[in-house]
């Protein structure tokens, strides 16, 4: 008989398994979410309907301005609205009845993987990740400037997260390429690293048609004309202005047959009314003319309602998130669209923190948990956002995509199953005694309770002796695993070929602008 390992080594052995147990990587990829909880309202009929007569009001009286688009003015002369220069004023009603004429209340968007593929509207909740941060951050080097790397190594990381339903956009910015070229590397990174959907470019117009052309090469032709196989983000420029560019980036996509995602962006206070109710109406006013431009470009195109509605600080100016006003607007506006007969955009895990810290996950799930309640259909910014949308943080990441896996869970609803009723081990435990050895207990306990990659539920001799890690370090060795552990989805070496072939021939084409 061996003699017994020395107190010391059985201590070390037994944290270092604990800390493989807890720490071990599944890449069990999950189905996007079917919502079978109910849905969180705050609008009473009587006020939805005031919201929508004030939106109308705007519409008609004030307008929206078209800018640097002579085919969206011309566009909406023919179709019976009111143009003189660049602002346009619709008759009321005009924009929602072109809308719910031909808009889809739901969509498919189609992944290079069919088993990735989701559904955009209804019932479903699709999570993104972060979007558009031109930095980066750590706790190996702080803050600093994105590059491709880094780009890659979110599309990566969202591919490993089994609630990520989507590799989503601009995950960063890489600012080591050209900004001219850049978009082609970027959607390529989405392509090749990962086989989910994703999202285009829409800096250019060109950039935006760069985009369709890369997903004919993957999906064929006739396919994309007929299926939608990217969603991408299209800004108004608030208060009540579309901008040339984002004008000719909605065009191409809808021309195509690819999804928008209409979206003011607001920062109450700045770029609407500092109260809830005058912001919805500016918002709903603003999507119902963008909307309604991509079905006067082609008739059942799939177009999102999209909202980022936060507020400021009054005192400093400076945008801040998880507070009441924002989720007041949320709420609404997912009951607005849903009224309208759209899929909604909103929430995330948004926060104003510069850091992985407790302001960075109160904030976080303050928008998280109301996105996901008011039924959500498309949630941007569902992991990695930092520093009011400034950062891409990679603790901040897969400590937000430990949150995606719970609201996944809560999202299914109560379990009335036999099983789920456990009336079983009710009857086999009986009064005074215990469940945890009762056969229930043991069919169950792999799956009963939803197990966190990042919390630590440990005594505090064993946490102590683990290295007594804070959640943001925890999260720091985590994403450095999966990274180490990814390995790319397969994908066909002639489409590989051709996208390499496709980019070196644009890049080779025009010198670098940083433009």
């Amino acid at each position: 008989m061996s003699a017994a390992a020395p107190e010391g080594r059985r201590s070390r052995g037994g944290a270092e398994a604990r800390r493989a147990q807890r720490t071990r990587l599944s890449i069990t990829q999950l189905p996007y979410i079917r919502r079978k909880i109910p849905l969180t309202e705050i609008l009473s009929e009587e006020g939805l309907q005031l919201i929508e007569r004030n939106a109308d009001t705007i519409l008609e009286k004030i307008g929206i301005e078209f800018r640097e688009d002579e085919e969206a003015l011309r566009l909406w002369k023919e179709a019976g609205a009111d143009v003189k220069g660049t602002r346009v004023r619709f008759p009321r009603g005009l924009p929602r009845s072109i809308i719910q004429k031909s808009a889809p209340r739901t969509f498919t968007q189609h992944a290079r993987n069919p088993e990735r593929t989701v559904e955009i509207g209804g019932d479903a909740t699709v999570f993104a990740p972060v979007y558009g941060p031109p930095f980066v951050r750590n706790l190996d080097d702080g803050r600093r400037y994105a590059t491709i790397e880094d780009f890659r190594n979110f599309v990566k990381l969202a591919y490993m997260t089994p609630a990520m339903h989507h590799s989503g956009g601009t995950v960063c910015e890489p600012v080591d390429l050209p900004v001219n070229k850049r978009h082609l590397d970027m959607v390529y990174s989405h392509i090749r690293y990962s086989d989910k959907p994703f999202m285009g470019s829409v800096t250019q117009p060109e950039r935006a048609a760069d985009t369709v052309e890369l997903a004919k090469l993957v999906f064929g032709a006739e396919f994309v004309d007929k299926n939608c196989v990217i969603t991408s983000l299209i800004n108004a420029n608030s208060p009540m202005v579309f901008d040339g560019t984002m004008l000719g980036a909605l065009k191409v996509y809808a021309r195509a047959g690819q999804a928008t995602i209409v979206t003011p962006f607001i920062l109450a206070g700045a770029m609407s009314p500092v109260t809830s109710a005058g912001t919805l109406a500016q918002i709903l006013a603003e999507v119902l003319a963008g909307a309604a431009l991509t079905q006067l470009v082609r008739p059942g195109a799939p177009v999102i309602y999209g909202t980022f509605a936060s507020s400021i600080s009054m005192q400093s100016g400076a945008p801040t998130f998880g507070t009441p006003e924002p989720t007041q607007v949320l709420i609404a506006s997912a009951q607005l669209a849903r009224r309208l007969g759209i899929p909604f955009r909103s929430g995330g895990s948004l926060c104003a923190s510069k850091i992985p810290d407790a302001q960075a996950a109160y904030e976080s799930a303050q928008t998280l948990l109301p996105t996901l309640l008011a039924g959500t259909n498309f949630v941007l910014h569902g992991a990695g956002w930092l520093e009011g949308g400034l950062a891409s943080g990679y603790e901040k990441f897969v400590m937000d995509a430990d949150q995606l896996g719970m609201m996944q869970v809560l999202a299914e609803g109560i379990d009335l199953s036999e099983n789920g009723q456990a009336m079983s081990a009710i009857e086999e435990v009986g009064p005074g005694s215990h469940f945890l050895g009762c056969s229930h207990t043991q069919a169950n306990f792999e799956t009963a309770f939803y197990r966190s990659s990042i919390a630590d539920n440990n005594s505090f001799e064993q946490w102590e002796a683990e290295g007594a890690q804070d959640a943001a370090s925890r999260a720091n060795a985590l994403w450095k695993r999966m990274l180490r552990e990814y390995e790319a989805p397969p994908i066909d070496p002639g489409v590989d070929e051709a996208l390499n072939d496709f980019i070196s021939r644009k890049i080779a084409a025009v010198p670098d602008s940083n433009v």
